[in-house]
């Protein structure tokens, strides 16, 4: 088992709301990026996926938050998978403040596994082996 991925990341000002705490859309995309780094790490990366006509959309979301976070923090996103099926899988994340070590947020994604005309197909063979030695 491979564990989960971290991702590192800095807080930007543009990822701020008007209160200076970041905007919650933010954690979707921090997310994608965790979620990026663990398929790249795991093999094959997305834009690989996607050449061969394989996507992964998003097809249910969750978040929750514990403390805020504010431009210029860093913060580690990490990323885990938790269950796969056939043509699902779902990942979780936590995202927590390096300087403090807190609990920022959390949340997870569930996929699908769809061909080109976004019809649900089977995750390849290749990527369903590496994806079941993560969970």
């Amino acid at each position: 088992m491979g564990g989960p991925s971290i991702h590192r990341l800095r807080v930007r000002y543009g990822e701020t709301d008007a209160m200076g705490v970041v905007y919650h859309a933010r954690l979707l995309d921090w997310f994608e990026q965790g979620r990026t780094e663990f398929l790249r790490r795991v093999g094959p990366s997305y834009k690989v996926l996607e050449a061969q006509g394989v996507f992964l959309p998003v097809v249910k979301a969750d978040l929750a938050y514990r403390v805020p976070l504010r431009y210029d923090d860093e913060v580690e996103v990490e990323t885990r998978l938790v269950r796969l099926g056939a043509v699902t899988a779902e990942f979780r994340y936590l995202v927590r403040r390096v300087w403090d070590g807190a609990s920022a947020a959390g949340g997870g994604t569930v996929h699908a596994c769809v061909n080109a005309r976004h019809r649900p197909t089977r995750f390849p063979l290749v990527l369903h082996q590496r994806l079941r030695n993560e969970v």
